[in-house]
């Protein structure tokens, strides 16, 4: 592009003093054949700043879940609490009707990996460890994020499975870096949760977001690292290990279409933060 054309992220401003210096950086990726992501995914200052402001909405969402979250309580009650406080804070429930998904937000209690369903008739009774994954667009900009909660006292396994699987997104954010490759992420998911002794679920992953709900690329917690696309700054996208504590096998239900289960019962954790790549490393948007 010339200096004084319009950059290409559509910020209006100058390629000069907007992007160029960024098409330098890659260059040399490109040269060495690196899977590069496409201009799409790369977001402009105006974005940016959109998709901050969505999810700085959801993680107050999840902080009046946090506040109110006990046993006794269902997780249709749950449910309501997002999709009031999403309302009044301004936010539109991103979860509610997309792709036919009937509530606001996802629950997921001990065997269910994700994709939970609020129900009046799903009561957190003590020992329970669950899962409340929201995602709030605001203004046409989309923040996500989940966290685990304990419900009283729980086990053992419970709580270390719970510890070391934000132990896993946490060094995850921490380790990479800009223009590291995707499958860095995986790497140091896997490696973590195998040291103690708990599996990877390898179907499901993160993802790019902001503009839409789910974008590109595909964040699997289970790749090798060195592969796959290029994180580069201003891509903005989720990392949400789903952790097991007995084998990797899932399920769905077929009842609903939506529930899915770990195939031997055993517990399962999630936790998930909207991630902006910037030029000295991740910022946290959501958590």
């Amino acid at each position: 592009m010339e200096r004084q054309e319009k950059c290409w992220c559509k910020s209006g401003e100058p390629y000069e003093t907007c992007h160029k210096e960024y098409d330098e950086k890659i260059e040399p990726l490109k040269k060495k054949g690196c899977f590069l992501p496409p201009h799409s995914l790369i977001k402009n200052k105006k974005q940016i700043e959109g998709i901050r402001e969505a999810c700085r909405i959801n993680t107050l969402i999840l902080d009046k879940v946090a506040s109110e979250i006990k046993a006794g309580m269902t997780t249709e009650d749950i449910n309501r609490i997002v999709h009031e406080e999403t309302l009044r804070l301004g936010g539109r429930p991103a979860c509610l009707g997309y792709e036919g998904f009937p509530k606001s937000v996802c629950t997921s209690v001990n065997s269910v990996v994700c994709h939970g369903i609020p129900s009046k008739k799903v009561v957190l009774k003590e020992g329970d460890i669950v899962n409340v994954d929201c995602t709030t667009e605001v203004n046409g900009f989309y923040g996500d994020s989940s966290r685990m909660f304990e419900i009283g006292e729980v086990s053992a396994e419970a709580h270390k499975l719970v510890t070391v699987t934000k132990e896993c997104l946490d060094k995850a954010v921490a380790e990479i870096k800009p223009f590291c490759h995707v499958g860095d992420i995986g790497g140091i998911v896997s490696k973590h949760a195998k040291a103690n002794g708990f599996s990877v679920v390898r179907e499901l992953g993160g993802h790019g977001v902001g503009l839409e709900m789910h974008e590109d690329p595909f964040v699997s917690h289970t790749a090798k690292a060195g592969t796959g696309m290029i994180l580069a700054p201003g891509m903005v996208f989720t990392i949400e290990p789903m952790i097991n504590a007995g084998k990797a096998d899932i399920c769905i239900d077929e009842s609903d279409g939506w529930t899915i289960y770990t195939w031997d019962d055993s517990l399962s954790a999630q936790w998930e933060y909207t991630l902006l790549m910037t030029e000295n490393g991740v910022e946290i948007l959501s958590k």
